[in-house]
């Protein structure tokens, strides 16, 4: 069946018959239907117009939705990147203070090696001097202690021995009163 339009609605006519439907009124309600159906018409393509504006924004929205949602994907995988080379640079930073406390407390110990190593020198040579000069004090009271019993006995000289360890004593220079002159 094929639809009707107001246009048809305005040329159709009819047969003339005797008893009949009074032609006034139906004319009439024919140009009431025409006039409904031309306002439905405009309503309908007012409202076809409406739906391809919609349907057009509709497919801007998507075409915004699509372009958020590779902005979001790429703002996410940026975000992981930046995440990841954060992490491996504290990483490195990390390992690079590990690196430089371990070679700072190997100076330490190296430090502390040659400390202690300076120490016990010190401690070495603070024995032997402390063994000579016992050692020179003994030797010393021995001959105090010969001379006390030399001088105890009859008087006679003391006389001088030498310590095992002892450096020898040079006798003081002689003193020469004459007087050296020097001609040029």
């Amino acid at each position: 069946m094929e639809k009707i339009t107001p246009v048809d609605i305005q040329h159709k006519t009819f047969k003339k018959a005797l008893q009949g439907y009074e032609r006034a009124d139906v004319d009439k309600f024919l140009d009431e239907v025409i006039e409904t159906l031309e306002d439905e018409a405009q309503q309908r393509a007012a409202l076809e117009a409406e739906i391809a504006d919609l349907k057009e924004r509709v497919s801007h929205f998507k075409a915004i939705e699509e372009s958020l949602q590779n902005t979001l994907v790429l703002a996410q995988r940026t975000a992981d990147e930046v995440k990841a080379s954060a992490h491996k640079e504290a990483d490195l930073i990390r390992d690079q203070a590990r690196l430089a406390n371990e070679r700072e407390i190997a100076g330490y110990s190296d430090t502390i090696s040659d400390v202690r190593r300076e120490q016990q020198r010190a401690v070495e040579a603070t024995e032997k001097a402390k063994s000579e000069l016992r050692s020179l004090l003994m030797t010393h009271l021995a001959l105090l202690e010969r001379t006390e019993g030399l001088a105890s006995n009859g008087g006679l000289q003391a006389v001088a021995v030498p310590a095992e360890n002892s450096t020898p004593v040079e006798p003081p220079p002689k003193h020469d009163d004459t007087k050296r002159i020097t001609v040029y």
